[in-house]
């Protein structure tokens, strides 16, 4: 008989911190010592109003005593409310919810397919747009590509950024082009308002769908509720997830007037979608961004740290908001450093790239902290 090999009963997916978390608050968590950590991580850009904020804690809380779940089947007020939010916060006219961002980005992807009756996407080198078909085919991430490159849809990969490439590319044949606005897993790489404009222009000239891929740069982390406000540009798709819901899965399909009014029932259909939990968390979520002054905040923070970061081992301060890249050379030992001082950031696809993804809420005493963290650390000499 042979014996079965033992596995744990909860997947592995990414390396864990090396402590369990039991609660938060704010822009804090807490392990099972009770120690407390500042959280400059916040879930991977998820926990947009903080770790249970009291608002949106009350929100879910009176829904999920009232109606914890029924689906599109019925019509529900919380859902109507929800929808007529968000589409106002981010200037789009209509939206879809569904659950993740990868679902947002891969029904994009197929209304893109579907309403141009073309066979190709465009998308940036650098781009990450999540694990679904449609999603890796525009994701540049050779690890979770290659195994699935016989089902992808062929896909035109242009350098981001770059207004040569994108005036010369050939647009004829390209259904839709999605891109984050700040690419963030790439290392947190920007590009001009110029060239954000040339390339509205260069799909309204070819009859391409721009998608705007607002996982992590949407929900006003930017200072703005979404980088279309920030970059002047208005996409055709907007994608919206992390942040949309603080912490409740959510995701949404965002889209203008004229790309609705293309669509009938039954193009685009999920049973968990909309659910009245999340369209509750949502509506919170707005309300906290807006009434507490979050994107003013965001706004200040990035301004503290770029002046107060200077004559540190950062090289160089990324992005926007507080969707951040620290540049140093030093980053896996400065990674470390704030670890040991319970202070808690990410990695990036770029090795000289840390990246701050806080919540939006983020305190004085949070920012004191890793300015004093950083400030202290001493490279070893070689």
């Amino acid at each position: 008989m042979v014996a079965t090999q033992s596995v744990p009963a909860l997947l592995p997916t990414y390396a864990p911190y090396p402590f369990p978390l039991l609660r938060g608050e704010g822009d804090r968590v807490f392990d099972d010592r009770g120690q407390a950590w500042w959280d400059f991580y916040g879930g991977h850009c998820v926990c947009a109003t903080g770790h249970s904020h009291p608002t949106i804690v009350k929100a879910v809380s009176a829904q999920a005593a009232t109606l914890l779940f029924y689906s599109a089947a019925a019509a529900l007020p919380v859902r109507d409310q929800a929808a007529a939010a968000i589409t106002a916060f981010s200037s789009m006219d209509s939206v879809f919810f569904c659950n993740s961002g990868a679902e947002a980005n891969e029904n994009a992807l197929k209304l893109a397919l579907l309403l141009t009756g073309r066979k190709h996407l465009a998308a940036f080198q650098g781009g990450w747009h999540g694990r679904t078909l449609l999603a890796l085919s525009v994701t540049d991430d050779p690890k979770i590509t290659e195994p699935f490159a016989d089902q992808l849809v062929p896909a035109l990969r242009l350098p981001f950024g770059d207004l040569a490439a994108l005036e010369s590319a050939d647009f004829s044949d390209v259904a839709g082009v999605i891109l984050e606005p700040i690419q963030s897993m790439a290392g947190i790489k920007t590009a001009s308002r110029e060239w954000f404009q040339a390339l509205r222009a260069k799909c309204d000239a070819t009859g391409a769908l721009l998608i705007f891929d607002e996982i992590q740069t949407g929900m006003g982390r930017l200072g703005t509720p979404f980088a279309a406000q920030f970059y002047g540009v208005r996409p055709d798709l907007m994608t919206s997830a992390k942040g949309l819901a603080s912490g409740v899965p959510m995701g949404a399909l965002l889209m203008t007037a004229a790309v609705a009014s293309k669509l009938k029932g039954g193009d685009l259909g999920s049973t968990f979608g909309g659910g009245p939990l999340a369209c509750a968390a949502l509506l919170a979520t707005v309300d906290v961004i807006q009434t507490e002054g979050l994107m003013a905040n965001a706004t200040a923070a990035c301004a503290r740290l770029r002046q107060e970061l200077v004559g540190s081992v950062v090289t160089e301060v990324l992005g926007e908001g507080l969707l951040l890249g620290l540049r140093t050379p030093h980053t896996a030992a400065l990674k470390k450093h704030l670890l040991a001082r319970n202070i808690l950031v990410g990695g990036s696809g770029d090795p000289t790239v840390l990246r701050l993804m806080p919540p939006l809420n983020v305190s004085g005493g949070a920012l004191i902290a890793l300015l004093t963290a950083i400030h202290a650390f001493q490279p070893e000499q070689p």
